[in-house]
């Protein structure tokens, strides 16, 4: 008995030794608040990083590379637990602290949340807070005829651009469009207007879901009628219904953005 049970503490130390190093494998148009825990700790530890929008772009890439070199260890830009487990270990260099980094999304340190280059909207863009409504029911009615034009754009993972979306660079390419700055990241998009019913919606407001993960992992515009626009996974830029089979049982919460 005494072996046994010797044995079965041995398994557990090493079973929760294993967990304490899984981390998740991030590569190129990874994104999430894994990707912007590694963003933030490359940027203290010394590399070159501007980019803290949670998304695994080139610049990203190539700090991971650089670290991997420095360490000696097989250069990918992927990370895996390998490469977690010594970036862990890596103390800050100095004059590199958090509270250098912004609190919200920002890509080149030019705009806060989602940098958009406003030459490519003739003219300058206005961004979104958190918390209140920052359009009116005209611009609601403008940014669903500018997402219709889209339908059909294939769904890629981390597209931000009509060559294909995501769900939240979708919303994010149609709020450019219609001059108007919002984050990158579903899960920050959440955080903008109030929380309503969804009958309280008008077109242009949001809707959320919780799909892959718990929380705000899915994202839409609401396009009236009971229906919302979004990047499906499977068939790309569409409209659906919120009483819809899949997402009904899904559905986060909706938010009001229209004043």
């Amino acid at each position: 008995m005494k072996f046994k049970t010797l044995m079965m503490l041995a398994l557990i130390i090493i079973s929760a030794n294993s967990l304490v190093f899984a981390s998740p494998t991030l590569s190129k148009n990874s994104t999430g608040k894994d990707v912007l825990t590694l963003q933030k700790k490359l940027y203290l530890i010394g590399y070159n990083i501007t980019e803290f929008d949670g998304v695994y772009g080139a610049e990203t890439e190539k700090a991971v590379s650089a670290f991997q070199k420095d360490q000696k260890l097989t250069v990918t830009g992927v990370v895996t637990n390998a490469t977690w487990r010594v970036l862990k270990k890596i103390p800050p260099v100095a004059g590199r602290k958090l509270s250098d980094i912004p609190t919200t999304p920002v890509n080149n340190n030019k705009k806060s949340a989602g940098y958009i280059d406003t030459t490519k909207t003739g003219g300058s863009l206005v961004t979104a807070p958190y918390g209140k409504a920052f359009i009116t029911s005209k611009q609601g009615e403008q940014i669903v005829a500018t997402g219709k034009n889209y339908i059909g754009v294939p769904y890629v993972f981390g597209g931000t651009t009509p060559s294909g979306f995501d769900c939240s660079g979708f919303l994010q390419y149609v709020f450019k469009q219609n001059g108007i700055n919002i984050p990158r990241l579903a899960d920050e998009q959440y955080k903008l207007g109030k929380s309503v019913s969804p009958s309280q919606l008008e077109p242009g407001d949001l809707v959320f879901f919780s799909t892959y993960e718990p929380g705000p992992s899915h994202c839409g515009i609401y396009v009236g009628g009971g229906n919302f626009m979004h990047a499906s996974s499977s068939k790309g830029i569409r409209i659906d219904a919120l009483s819809n089979e899949y997402w009904r049982p899904r559905f986060l919460g909706a938010k009001k953005i229209i004043g």
